[in-house]
């Protein structure tokens, strides 16, 4: 058994509002174990026997299936997620600053994304499979990655959560 975090993409922002209860209730419903949910973004934390493959396939199905959206979901076992959190490049606490990790299951997505100019302020480095990035507060969805981010090339291999929400997924 392998304990994961599955993210969801887009939820409780742009129009898809679900309660988290009801997805932690969709997951146990689809043979995941030990399911709770971090925050109302999006951040199910479960234990399951699959793969990342097949945790990720099956979550976006019950997803679909109970709340019928087109959902996109990137799972990990949670180790990974410690890993790519004890890798973040930048200063973490930094005043005035938004800090963040773009998570990327697409390697040509990944490439592109790591390769995007930075604007003023904003730094961008390519981590294992996800983009870290920072931005002067206030100005994230018009940094390089904001903009590119809203594009539907990205729609369903790519989520990006604040580095406090990471942070928070694994205590």
């Amino acid at each position: 058994m392998t304990r994961y975090a599955a993210l969801l993409r887009g939820v409780n922002v742009g129009g898809i509002n679900l309660k988290m209860a009801a997805v932690a209730e969709a997951f146990t419903d689809a043979g995941f174990t030990d399911v709770t949910t971090i925050l109302a973004s999006g951040n199910v934390l479960l234990t399951s026997r699959s793969g990342v493959a097949e945790v990720r396939k099956k979550a976006e199905k019950a997803l679909r299936d109970t709340f019928g959206y087109d959902a996109w979901v990137l799972a990990y076992p949670i180790d990974a997620i410690a890993a790519i959190s004890q890798a973040f490049p930048f200063e973490r606490d930094v005043d005035g600053v938004q800090s963040y990790v773009t998570f990327v299951s697409d390697p040509d997505v990944l490439d592109e994304l790591a390769d995007l100019e930075p604007g003023e302020g904003e730094r961008i480095e390519r981590g294992e499979g996800v983009v870290y990035w920072q931005v002067p507060k206030n100005s994230t969805l018009g940094s390089a990655i904001g903009r590119t981010m809203g594009t539907r090339r990205y729609k369903s291999s790519t989520t990006t959560r604040n580095l406090r929400t990471v942070e928070k997924i694994l205590r």
